[in-house]
């Protein structure tokens, strides 16, 4: 296969980002949500879309298991894939923010460095991370997916929180605490932290 890209060129739209967002009524962003597996990231982020689409503001979800159907169908669990995987949402989530839409992207993403490639796609302030925080302890009691009793059980290596690592976010725009906050209020912190700086009107 033939990876010389010299003769590629960027293609530019006669529409742009800004005027799609005056049309849409709001300025576009990615919130990439990461956290421990059973954190609560894709059942916030759905929750998020909800409470956005109820206020008429485009959004969608990225969200990791479902990224691994289609776009991620060829990547295992290595770290190397994990990698691929973290770079490839971030592009498609480039291109969602380049149409004007806020980016719900809930991924586990457990490595620092990929979370930083991630971030430096972007300009400032148009990539938000959001810490889900949740503990270890709790997130194995909810064990929403029996994935942690099958980790215990070695049937799945490398397992985020098992065998494998998750490095916390050093300065993550905003942390939630879903082991003391319920979703909606979850929900609202978000909002809250979209409407203080401009991203959203306030209602």
């Amino acid at each position: 296969m033939n990876s010389d890209k010299s003769n590629i060129a960027w293609q530019r739209s006669n529409v742009t980002r800004l005027d799609r967002q005056k049309r849409n009524g709001h300025s576009g962003c990615v919130l990439w949500l990461t956290g421990l597996p059973g954190a609560g990231k894709s059942t916030l982020a759905f929750a998020l879309e909800q409470e956005l689409f109820a206020r008429n503001v485009s959004a969608y979800v990225l969200d990791g298991d479902n990224i691994r159907h289609g776009l991620g169908r060829d990547l295992g669990f290595s770290p190397e894939d994990r990698t691929e995987n973290v770079r490839r949402v971030g592009e498609v989530a480039k291109l969602m923010l380049d149409a004007g839409l806020i980016v719900l992207a809930a991924l586990i993403s457990p490595n620092s460095s990929d979370r930083r490639m991630v971030r430096d796609l972007f300009a400032p302030g148009d990539f938000i991370e959001i810490y889900v925080n949740c503990s270890l302890a709790e997130c194995e009691k909810r064990d929403p997916k029996g994935l942690y009793k099958k980790a215990r059980s070695g049937q799945i290596p490398n397992f985020t929180g098992i065998g494998s690592g998750y490095d916390v976010p050093a300065r993550p725009e905003l942390t939630l605490d879903t082991e003391r906050l319920t979703v909606p209020e979850s929900v609202a912190a978000v909002i809250r932290y979209l409407e203080v700086r401009g991203y959203l009107a306030p209602r």
